[in-house]
This record gives structure tokens, sequence and C-alpha cells, in this order.
């Protein structure tokens, strides 16, 4: 029915159904995510999330996916290695394998990377795409070509999309950016930070009206938000990232996660892969476990989970239409289905605010995200909950201490009064 699987699959259809996805791409990220790259899964997610929020812009939207497909081709395919794994030097080889790719992967004229299929109206990867082309000049056939502009354009893409997994903390470092630094086109510049545009965390009463808005939400339609509540009280108290509870190919979240030290009988939750690549278990508070035992008995199920339990961290409320678990009830949801109802809880949230009088509060609210639920949980225990900020690096996941620091928020008042009473001699 369908045409031969073309040589460099384009991974991203238009801006219509990029959101939706693809089945013969998710098929090939599949096996790319169990044979080489754990992660190329969650990566094509937010790709596809950064590229719809291009989608204003045609033009950009198409420079972009086109520049992303070829990025993550080379990464997949050639050197089968993350994107969060490259260095300044895998970019190096990256612009050399642009600068002179395969033969068969170069095109003379510019096709859609996908077709319709006019009996089934199902999407396909075009056969006939590449992802170089050699353009023509005087109506000839020209040779390829990889000019300083579009070199430079390539890479700006790339540098654009890792300062977004920066924003979404999926990785700490922007190779594309180091390599400009320092290549031929680097250019001497002040970088300024604007911090009333950075907000990362909720404050405490952003915070407050998310928590009694959700609390509300889940006492008076419990069968579609007792899973918000637990879902809130997960990602504050444990600082997840979305990415680390979410459904995707070679990994489902599950309720024995939450797991109890046979030697202390302290629970824990833990992660078997973050960002980094490394495990962790974090320590969970006397209220998570509450809100776990009230959320597994709305379930029906008993109050903590066993090591061998199979029941999926977050089920769905309807079978799955489509994909992997269509017509599943009982499966784990994905990033997108989780942001989505955690970013329609904050808007509701700012919504009563702004009817309680608190304009700005709720203006500010609304440029907040799902994601600074886990900025919210780090600032508030270094700076309300008083914990160590060693403690808050383990459970946070972050490889640097000095990454956690840039949570701790003193005045200059307050650094006075933990200075005030030091003594020369403890002892004296």
């Amino acid at each position: 029915m369908f045409e031969k699987k073309p040589p460099v699959y384009p991974l991203f259809d238009s801006a219509d159904y990029v959101l939706s996805g693809n089945q013969f791409v998710n098929q090939h990220i599949t096996q790319i995510t169990l044979r080489s790259v754990s992660d190329a899964g969650l990566i094509i997610e937010h790709c596809s999330d950064w590229l719809f929020e291009q989608r204003q812009s045609e033009n950009n939207y198409k420079t972009y996916r086109s520049e992303l497909t070829t990025f993550l081709h080379w990464c997949f395919d050639v050197a089968s290695i993350s994107p969060i794994k490259l260095t300044r030097k895998d970019i190096g080889r990256y612009i050399n394998y642009c600068e002179k790719p395969p033969k068969e992967l170069i095109g003379t004229f510019n096709v859609p990377q996908f077709k319709t299929d006019k009996a089934t109206e199902i999407r396909y990867p075009n056969a006939a795409w590449r992802p170089f082309t050699a353009k023509k000049k005087d109506g000839k056939q020209q040779p390829y070509n990889l000019s300083d502009s579009a070199l430079k354009t390539k890479i700006a893409i790339v540098s654009s999309f890792y300062g977004y997994l920066i924003s979404e903390e999926y990785t700490e470092r922007n190779p594309a950016q180091l390599w400009l630094k320092h290549s031929r086109f680097a250019i001497n510049r002040k970088f300024i930070k604007n911090e009333d545009d950075n907000q990362k965390a909720f404050t405490k009463l952003q915070w407050s009206y998310v928590v009694s808005t959700v609390s509300n939400l889940a006492e008076t339609q419990p069968e579609k938000h007792q899973r918000s509540l637990f879902l809130i009280n997960l990602l504050y108290s444990c600082y997840l990232r979305i990415s680390e509870i979410s459904g995707r190919a070679g990994y489902s979240p599950m309720m024995n996660q939450f797991r109890k030290d046979i030697h202390n009988g302290i629970w824990y939750f833990h992660v078997p892969f973050s960002k980094s690549g490394k495990a962790r278990n974090i320590a969970i508070s006397k209220s998570l476990l509450n809100a776990l035992i009230d959320y597994r008995q709305f379930l029906g199920l008993p109050d903590l989970p066993s090591i061998d339990e199979q029941q999926p961290l977050f089920v769905r409320h309807k079978a799955a239409a489509h994909g992997r678990d269509s017509g599943l009830l009982n499966a784990n949801l994905g990033i997108r289905h989780l942001r989505d109802e955690l970013n329609h809880i904050i808007a509701l949230a700012a919504d009563i605010a702004f009817t309680d009088g608190f304009e700005q509060e709720s203006q500010l609210m609304r440029k907040l995200t799902a994601h600074n639920i886990r900025h919210t949980g780090i600032t508030h225990d270094i700076n309300l909950n008083q914990r160590p900020l060693s403690h808050v690096q383990a459970d946070a996941g972050h490889e640097s201490i000095d990454t956690t620091s840039q949570y701790l928020h003193t005045t200059q008042t307050e650094r006075h009064q933990s200075a005030a009473n030091k003594p020369l001699d403890h002892l004296k």
C-alpha cells in the first residue's frame, strides 16, 4: 500500500499533525529506543512540543523541523548517541557530516516530507525526501555545498533547541552553543539576565491557589481529579520531571516505584532513569505517603503497593483511541497528556486568584507551566522547609550542588541574622 522506506525518516509532520505523531515514525523511533538510544522517544516528544510552539510562522516551522530531523538522523542513525550526551567535539563531527553527506542522501529538488494515502487518509513518510538538497543555478544542477550562512542557521537552530531542553531541565549543557563560541563565527557578546521574565517557582500565595483549586476539584469531581491531586502531590514533593512519570516506548511508570526499605522501614520513590541516565531514590514526606494511600483507596487498591505490583502510576479515564495503548484503559499517560492536565489546573487556579483580586499574581501564574512545579518543590524545600542542600541535591538528581544552590534565596537581612550570633569557640 505504501512506498518503500526512505533512507532517512522525516520525523516531524506539518504543524497540523505534529502533536498526534505518525505510526511509521513511531515504529522507527521505538526500534531506535530499544536498539541504541534509550531516550529517543522522549527526545522526539520534546522536539514535537518545541516545534508546535513555532507553528505561527510556517517558514520558521519548516526550517526548524528539517534541521531537527537532520540533526536527529545523525544522532540516532549515524552516531547512535542521545543529543544530551553530545560534546562540543561531537557537534564538530556533525558539522563535518553535513558538509560532506553521503551522496544517496542528497536530493536535487524539494519534495514533501510526508504524503497521504488517498484510500485510507493515512500519512506516511515520502520515500523521495532527502535531508540534504543540491541547489540549481541558472537552470543547471550544482554540486552540494553547505554555505557559511546555512551552517550558522543550522547550528543556531540546534542551539535554540538545546535552550528549550535546558528550560525543561532535560539537560544542563548546550554543546551547539559551545561549538559556536569556539568556531570562526564566534563574536563577543554580553548576556544580561532579565529576572522579571524568569520566575521559575510559584510564590507561596500562587502555590496555595494551585493546591486549593486541585483539592476542591478532587472533592467535587473525584472521578476526574483525584488523579490530578495525586499528580501535583507527587511532582511537588519529589521535584519530578514529567518525563520521569510519563509512559513512552521502553518505559512504563508503575506504582511499585514506591518502595519500602527492608532495613529501616522507610518509604521512598524510585526513579529508574533520569536525564543524566542515573537512577535515584527520593525521600518522601508523610504528606505524600498519605496522598498515595488516598489515591490508591480511590482506585480500589491496597493502601500501599508491593514490590511486584504491576499497576500503572497514572491510569487513563478512558481507553486510548490510538497508538501503542489503543483500546487499553489501565495504561500510563504520556508526557503531553500529563502536561495538559497540569496546565489546565494552573489556569483554573489563576482564574480564581484573579476573581479574588490578586490580578498581578494571576497574570504571573499564567506564565508558569507544569515544569515550574519541580522548581517550586525545590525552592520551597530549601527556603521554607530548611532542608539541607545536599539532601535536596540528591532528591532532585542534580549532578552538581552548584545547580541546587541556585534555588537558595536569601536577603541581606537574613544573612545578617544568621551571622549575628556566630561564636568564635563552640565549646566555650
